[in-house]
């Protein structure tokens, strides 16, 4: 029923941009917190950026702060993950994530994952 879909990874130039999207669909989300997970060759999947369901708080790594920001359209159903000054070391596969309560900060609290859209970051 729960269906998350990623778009807009690709490969980006060090200090590029870049704009992922995530289409929900099957329900509706906004009563619930989305976020954005990422897994690196070899890393184990980390947290990105979180929203609360009405999109009053935001929650970023440490790593992403000031380059990365995280939005929500609810009428769309969907959650939007902005990032600038790109890293090589942002290289990864990039997952949409919806809990099941309004805020969600930890991984377990997320139920449901898209099924990843790669991002690559050349030097």
């Amino acid at each position: 029923q729960v269906q998350l879909v990623e778009s807009g990874g690709g490969l980006v130039q060090a200090g590029g941009s870049l704009r992922l999207s995530c289409a929900a669909s099957g329900r509706t989300f906004s009563s619930y917190a989305m976020g954005w997970f990422r897994q690196g060759p070899g890393k184990e999947r980390e947290f990105v950026a979180g929203i609360s369901c009405g999109g009053m708080n935001t929650f970023y790594a440490d790593s992403m702060k000031g380059r990365f920001t995280i939005s929500r359209d609810n009428a769309k159903n969907t959650v939007y993950l902005q990032m600038s000054s790109l890293k090589p070391e942002d290289t990864a596969v990039y997952y949409c994530t919806v809990a099941l309560r309004c805020i969600a900060q930890s991984s377990r609290e997320y139920a449901y994952w898209g099924q990843g859209t790669q991002v690559n970051v050349s030097s």
